[in-house]
């Protein structure tokens, strides 16, 4: 179990407001953006999913982990400079692992994850809409059942709101770099081993 005393210290930022036209259109442009990029990186083509399943192809891991070096730092970041929040989920060991081997195992069904199964339908992929089907079924079943998943499977291993430099009482400033650098070493050590 964590210590409270360890737990996340959130600094907070500025009020938000509420969402306003200005603030939906600036959401749109990021979410039409993002889809753009992802698309254009691969990463909605059924052969390069399929790739990256059977690995073969690891298009899907560079970009994303590029997504997450640049995202990590960029938060932690605006966060120390308090001009975003942290809105952190709890970690829920059996929850988490539970959701993650249904996604999983979803994935590879249909070799599309909901952000590429969107992608795959704005390029004319038809074929991801049997995954769209079972996303909304699955919504659909989460919530019928998350009142009982509180009480049972999201209660056990219930870490609270952590992030790894507390977990490791490793200072964040000190974390995020080195933590970057690791991911950086790796990207380029996967562009070299699997560019042909």
């Amino acid at each position: 179990m964590i210590d409270p005393g360890h737990a996340v210290k959130e600094v907070k930022a500025p009020a938000q407001g509420p969402v306003t036209l200005p603030k939906l259109l600036t959401a749109v442009l990021f979410g039409l953006a993002f889809g753009f990029l992802l698309q254009k990186g691969g990463v909605g083509k059924y052969n390069v999913l399929l790739g990256q399943l059977l690995l073969q192809d690891f298009t899907v891991v560079k970009v994303m982990m590029t997504a997450v070096l640049v995202g990590m730092v960029g938060v932690f970041i605006l966060h120390h400079y308090a001009k975003v929040n942290l809105h952190l989920q709890p970690t829920r060991i059996a929850a988490q692992a539970l959701g993650g081997l249904i996604f999983g195992v979803g994935f590879a069904l249909i070799a599309y994850c909901p952000g590429t199964g969107a992608v795959a339908l704005g390029q004319g992929s038809w074929d991801v809409l049997f995954g769209m089907a079972g996303l909304i079924a699955g919504s659909y079943l989460f919530a019928e059942l998350s009142a009982w998943l509180k009480q049972t499977v999201e209660t056990w291993g219930d870490k609270g709101k952590v992030i790894l430099p507390d977990l490791l009482h490793v200072p964040r400033a000190v974390f995020v770099p080195a933590f970057a650098l690791l991911l950086l070493a790796f990207l380029f050590w996967l562009e070299r081993t699997t560019t042909p």
